[in-house]
C-alpha cells in the first residue's frame, strides 16, 4: 500500500519507537484492525530493519510501511531492501530525499521553516513533517500553507494527540505522526488496540 492510499483512509502514521521484531506483528495487527494503516519503525529501535522486513512481508499490501529517524542515503537503501516504502526523517536532508525519490519511495522529511520546506520540495518531497509540531503550533502551519504548493501534504508530529487533531486539521495539516499516543515500549497489544481506536475515532471526526 502506498502512503497516499493509507492516509486517504486514515491520516495517521503510528511511530512505534522502541518496538522489537518479535513484538511488531502483533501490535501492527492491532493498529490495522483499528484502522491505522501507516506504520513507521524508528531506526533507533532494536533491530529496526528486521522489524520493517517482517512488517512489509506480513502487511505490505494492506499498510504503508517504513522507517523513521532516517538520516543517511545508506539507511534509505537498507529500508528499501526489505520492502519499506516510507522514509521519515527529523530533518531536511536533500541526500535522503533524493535517494528515496530515486528508489520510488515516499520521503517525509522534517521541517520547521519555509526555507526548509522549500528545500525539501525542491529535492522531491511532497510530504512535509512539521517537527516538533508542539513547538510551533497550528498558526505556524496556517501561515506556511499560504505559500506552499497545494500538493504539499503537511504532517504534524511531536506533541500531537486526539484532543488537538481538529485544531491542526483546521490549520491545514493533513497527516499526523503519533508516537506515545499509540505505542510505548512494553505496553500490551490490548493497550495498542485501545489507543488506536481512540485515535481513529478522532481522525474520522475530522472529515
Amino acid at each position: 500500500m502506498t502512503l497516499d492510499e493509507a492516509l486517504s483512509e486514515c491520516p495517521v502514521v503510528a511511530i512505534v519507537r522502541g518496538i522489537t521484531p518479535d513484538e511488531i506483528l502483533d501490535h501492527a495487527g492491532a493498529l490495522l484492525q483499528a484502522g491505522v494503516l501507516g506504520v513507521e519503525v524508528p531506526l533507533n529501535s532494536p533491530d529496526p530493519i528486521e522489524s520493517v522486513r517482517r512488517l512489509a512481508e506480513a502487511f505490505g499490501d494492506r499498510m504503508a510501511i517504513g522507517a523513521g529517524t532516517v538520516l543517511t542515503a545508506e539507511r534509505v537503501d537498507a529500508v528499501a531492501a526489505v520492502g519499506g516504502r516510507i522514509i521519515v526523517s527529523p530533518n531536511t536532508s536533500g541526500e535522503v530525499i533524493r535517494r528515496a525519490v530515486e528508489l520510488k519511495l515516499d520521503p517525509a522529511p522534517g521541517f520547521a521553516t519555509a526555507s526548509e520546506a522549500f528545500m525539501a520540495i525542491e529535492a522531491g518531497a511532497r510530504h512535509l513533517k512539521l517537527f516538533p509540531a508542539v513547538t510551533y503550533g497550528p498558526a505556524h502551519v496556517k501561515q506556511l500553507k499560504a505559500v506552499l504548493p497545494p500538493e504539499a501534504v503537511v504532517w504534524a508530529v511531536g506533541g500531537v494527540g486526539p484532543a488537538s487533531m481538529a485544531e491542526w486539521w483546521s490549520a491545514g495539516v493533513r497527516a499526523f505522526g503519533l508516537g506515545g499516543e499509540l505505542y510505548r515500549p512494553g505496553q500490551s497489544v490490548a493497550e495498542t488496540d485501545e489507543k488506536a481506536q481512540r485515535v481513529v475515532a478522532a481522525a474520522r471526526a475530522l472529515r
